[in-house]
């Protein structure tokens, strides 16, 4: 064959026609109609080998036959398949344009999955859009548990997101889901949303750690986010990991919120109805609310027809306590013990309420002196409130139960007082 035929051949070749069957199709167009033997012997080939190409080149529409006895074949002018291929690769082109996005996902989704080769099965998720379809697709191969710890405003970019549908399927294919989180009437519209088609609980402490467990096998950790070290949900930053002890702790985590949390449906309640009314005392008007606590007391006795009341002093002086405690969490931004003890010392000393020193850090022991609460007409004051406030604001700050022990009465008011601090 010459220079032409050849160039022919390799562009045949190029486009994924077997050399062989290239050498018949160009035969073909050199000779016209011809036999399969005709083309056979044009070609270099013997008939056997000549009849299993000509079946491929058939199949893909190079060659036609023509008539019967004998079958005759006729080869697709080189115009036409030229379009052919024009054609072919603008498609190619037009698809996988429009699929450029959907074929990146998938590519970065792919790529963060672990290698199970790796012992250390680790995996880290930048942006908002990978980490959601990673968690989606996760929770789309679940199988028997998903257990969820998200902050109450992270509900709202977890509808937005899709990852509401993807719990809802899993739910329908009989796997057991499960969210705990902080419900207030700010999302309580979320709150009964995921409460439709989860179990969903809310935590008396705050939810300070993004999780989701994947059937004890895996576990997504959100580094940051809007709750995190990212200003918004772009910077966001996720791990993935299969390790049994990170899986372990994420769990673990979880099940401790879960135990001390309330049934949504208790919450919705409280939320929707609240059981108690606020009695505002605001300085300068402190009259007010005690002129009001002064005729309930009173309406009270007529009703019942008693002549005296009593109060116990210690409720009214914890729920004082519990509601300072959470204005001072809220000014501190200490994520440890110690840290929680050195931020109360310089809040104590800036707002003077006396002098308070970290003693020892572990186990944490504080000492306050002076202290605001100290009086030596009412000594119950500063046992009972103190230590109250100071539970509430590592509870606050740190999440979980913590007990803070009462001072000696002997010491208080005197010589200072002296709390010691575990968790649990």
């Amino acid at each position: 064959m010459g220079h032409s035929s050849s160039r022919l051949i390799d562009q045949l070749v190029a486009h994924g026609v077997p050399e062989r069957g290239a050498r018949i199709y160009v035969a073909a167009c050199r000779g016209g109609v011809q036999s399969a033997s005709e083309l056979a012997r044009a070609a270099g080939l013997n008939r056997v080998e000549a009849y299993r190409f000509l079946r491929e080149l058939q199949g893909d529409g190079l060659l036609r036959t023509v008539g019967r006895r004998p079958m005759r074949f006729a080869a697709l002018p080189p115009g036409e398949l030229l379009d052919r291929w024009i054609d072919g690769a603008h498609d190619h082109l037009k698809r996988l344009t429009s699929e450029k996005e959907r074929v990146l996902a998938d590519l970065e989704s792919s790529l963060a999955v672990p290698d199970e080769s790796d012992p250390r099965k680790f995996a880290v998720l930048e942006g908002r859009v990978p980490t959601l379809r990673f968690l989606i697709k996760k929770i789309g191969a679940a199988s028997k548990e998903i257990l969820v710890s998200v902050s109450g405003f992270a509900l709202a970019p977890a509808i937005d997101g899709g990852v509401d549908r993807a719990l809802r399927e899993a739910k329908s294919r009989g796997v057991k889901v499960r969210v705990v989180t902080d419900i207030t009437p700010a999302n309580l519209t979320e709150a009964k949303h995921f409460d439709a088609f989860t179990e969903l609980r809310h935590a008396h402490a705050p939810v300070t750690n993004r999780a989701v467990v994947i059937d004890r096998t895996g576990a997504l950790v959100f580094v940051s986010g809007e709750e995190g070290l990212g200003p918004t949900g772009n910077e966001q930053v996720a791990l993935w990991s299969t390790a049994p002890q990170f899986v372990g702790l994420a769990r673990d985590y979880h099940l401790r919120l879960w135990r001390h949390a309330e049934p949504s449906g208790t919450r919705f309640v409280r939320i929707d109805s609240p059981p108690t009314a606020v009695l505002p005392v605001v300085r300068g008007r402190e009259a007010e609310p005690f002129q009001r606590l002064r005729e309930i007391t009173t309406l009270g006795m007529q009703v019942t027809g008693i002549e005296e009341l009593r109060l116990d002093l210690p409720e009214v002086i914890e729920t004082v306590a519990r509601q300072l405690g959470r204005q001072i969490a809220e000014t501190l931004d200490a994520t440890t013990p110690v840290e929680v003890g050195r931020e109360l010392s310089q809040y104590y000393a800036k707002n003077a309420l006396g002098q308070l020193q970290v003693v020892k850090e572990s186990p944490l022991v504080l000492k306050v002196t002076q202290c605001f609460a100290c009086t030596r007409q009412s000594p119950e004051i500063g046992r009972v409130m103190c230590s109250r406030l100071l539970r509430t604001v590592l509870e606050r700050r740190l999440g979980g139960d913590w007990s803070v022990s009462e001072p000696d009465p002997r010491r208080h008011a005197t010589r200072g007082c002296v709390f010691s601090v575990l968790p649990g």
